[in-house]
């Protein structure tokens, strides 16, 4: 199995609730991050998160689940079907 890259967005419903979840699963999973924005919506009590990821299948699958198994979190994924390393 090959690593990817792709995008994750991820939204959160009720951020002061579960961000600190989030961040701890996203932090597990650093190794797969290479980019990360992160936009705050205050007055619509909504957190947005973008991420840039590089890794198999499995790992970006993992992430993914993870977060979308928390409460008020919503999570897609798009991935490059072109293999950009071969895992030995």
């Amino acid at each position: 199995m090959g690593k990817r890259i792709g995008v994750v967005g991820i939204i959160i419903e009720e951020p002061s609730a579960i961000a600190n979840r989030v961040n701890q699963i996203l932090s597990q999973y650093g190794h797969l991050i290479t980019g990360r924005m992160g936009i705050p919506k205050h007055g619509e009590n909504v957190g947005v998160i973008a991420l840039i990821i590089e890794g198999n299948t499995d790992e970006i699958g993992a992430l993914t689940g993870r977060l979308g198994n928390l409460p008020g979190v919503t999570v897609k994924s798009a991935l490059t079907n072109k293999i950009i390393e071969k895992e030995s």
